[in-house]
């Protein structure tokens, strides 16, 4: 499966190939502006009323794709229930594998992050996010601003070092995995129509994010 960067200066997404039955969008970062966040993309957050985190491209040479990562680099609130977003919905994601490589760089609240798709708005969504703090991985939905968790699984990575986080959305079913192994499985209806994707923390956690990567099935 052949993945592609994004292009310099395009407004939308980047492009794509279809590869049989489906059809993938690279973003590793290397071609947008140090300060900046990739074209088509989008800052926001969960509920209202709160400032908004800072996201940016950064460089990081410890990153797993060039030098270049989009880093979540000043919270800019003192919210434990904001859920800071960085989405797109340029890419239209209904069924099919979502990945990125992660870093948890800091948080005293809340640490790490983890992926969004079927993205409707800032409050809802289906969103998978692992917490070195609390040693777990969960999947969760979010509707009209309010998270209820799908799923839990126990699991202990170290902070401060890059690791991987792939789901596998089909139909009311959903596989989730970090470092290529399955943790969660299972079923959830709440959001039956495609939706935009992205990056996601929570609180004061800030984390950068490497080669997001969203492969479409049967070109949806």
């Amino acid at each position: 499966m052949v993945a592609f960067s994004l292009a310099q200066g395009l407004k939308k997404a980047p492009p794509s190939k279809m590869e049989g039955p489906e059809r993938v969008f690279r973003w590793d970062f290397e071609d947008v502006s140090i300060g900046s966040i990739p074209p088509g993309w989008k800052v926001e957050a969960t509920g209202r009323g709160r400032p908004l985190a800072a996201w940016k491209v950064v460089k990081d040479t410890t990153s797993p794709s060039g030098e270049k990562v989009l880093a979540l680099v000043q919270v800019n609130h003192h919210s434990g229930g904001t859920f800071n977003l960085c989405w797109t919905d340029k890419v239209s994601f209904l069924d099919g594998t979502i990945a990125v490589a992660f870093k948890a760089v800091s948080g005293k609240i809340d640490e790490g992050g983890g992926i969004m798709w079927r993205v409707r708005d800032r409050n809802n969504y289906y969103v998978v996010r692992f917490n070195p703090l609390e040693d777990n991985f969960r999947i969760y939905y979010v509707k009209n601003g309010r998270r209820r968790m799908i799923g839990t699984a126990r699991v202990s990575l170290p902070a401060g070092t890059w690791h991987t986080m792939r789901v596998v959305a089909t139909g009311d079913r959903y596989a989730c995995f970090l470092d290529g192994r399955k943790y969660l499985e299972g079923r959830d209806g709440h959001f039956k129509e495609a939706g935009g994707v992205g990056l996601w923390t929570k609180a004061d956690a800030m984390t950068s994010f490497d080669d997001f990567k969203v492969v479409l099935r049967d070109g949806k």
